[in-house]
């Protein structure tokens, strides 16, 4: 390799360009952005837990410096989290544009995006007695919306999006340590989530399974105050005539897409199986499914939303 030298920290030479890249391909960046309400906070902690270096409120003008300084700094610094919220755009309007000025520099950033429905939004900031940052002399209503809009090219971009309409703050902590704590980011993970029809599909679903087709161990007596996840529920629900053949299936089609997932550059899968109300039947077949895949070699994971809420 020719000789290279170093200005300002910089990478100088015939092969430079190269150098650079590759190096500052190995920086682990993180951007978090999403509604404000939507958990932001409690992502940046949890990211802070698994061991990534947390910079808050930062303006996107600046991204790229920060970024480039984490990979100057290297150690710790190299796994590097940015968060941007409605107060960040006072500098700049752009974070699509930030973010693909990152990845031209040579940056792989993974984008997570925290939403919640309108409803949920208004009582966290009702409960805490805050006004929205862009309500002005509107309506809370009114500054969701409009922040929406700002936002709804960056949600459309992201590589993770993370519904905490149903989350409490450990359920949001323990999804941002499995998505980033320690496991190989390159792989693709798979959350299959377990919820209830009647509290509503969810968002961020890639897949969506319908387990009403077999019978509801709610109307068995004995079965009716326990879980999907006791023995006794998940046998009787898994015994049922269809059912093996129903995960059988959708295992098979998890497997038969991750490879092309991951070639696309996909990173979180998540598959959604709903009963009526997400405590029987989804369950069961939530926790059969994500032991199937990772029997098959993925690393998956069962989550359940609705799980407690009847």
């Amino acid at each position: 390799m020719s000789e290279a030298r170093t200005t300002g920290d910089r990478i100088d030479g015939p092969d430079a360009n190269d150098e650079q890249l590759a190096a500052e391909s190995e920086t682990t960046l993180v951007v978090v952005t999403g509604l404000s309400g939507g958990g932001r906070s409690t992502v940046a902690r949890a990211l802070e837990n698994v061991g990534y270096y947390v910079v808050d409120n930062l303006p996107q003008a600046l991204m790229l410096d920060m970024a480039e300084l984490a990979f100057k700094a290297g150690g710790a610094a190299r796994r590097t989290a940015m968060v941007l919220d409605v107060r960040s755009r006072a500098f700049s309007t752009d974070l699509v544009g930030a973010i693909r000025e990152l990845k031209e520099r040579g940056f792989s950033p993974r984008v997570v995006f925290v939403d919640a429905d309108d409803e949920v939004l208004i009582r966290r900031f009702e409960s805490v007695r805050r006004s929205h940052p862009l309500q002005g002399d509107g309506r809370l209503a009114d500054g969701i919306a409009v922040e929406r809009g700002l936002l709804e090219e960056a949600r459309d971009q992201a590589d993770v999006i993370i519904d905490t309409s149903h989350l409490n703050v450990n359920q949001l902590r323990r999804r941002i340590e499995e998505l980033f704590g320690g496991e190989d980011a390159r792989r693709l993970r798979v959350t299959v989530l377990s919820f209830g029809f009647k509290y509503g599909l969810p968002p961020d679903a890639d897949f969506v399974l319908d387990a009403r087709f077999l019978p509801n161990p709610y109307w068995v007596p004995e079965l009716r105050e326990h879980t999907g996840r006791e023995e006794a529920v998940s046998a009787y629900v898994l015994g049922q005539e269809g059912a093996d053949a129903f995960v059988a299936s959708y295992a098979d089609l998890v497997n038969a897409t991750t490879t092309g997932f991951e070639r696309e550059g996909k990173r979180y899968l998540t598959v959604a199986v709903g009963c009526t109300g997400g405590k029987h039947r989804s369950v069961a077949i939530a926790e059969e499914l994500a032991s199937r895949l990772r029997h098959s070699g993925l690393a998956a994971n069962a989550q359940h939303r609705d799980l407690g809420r009847e």
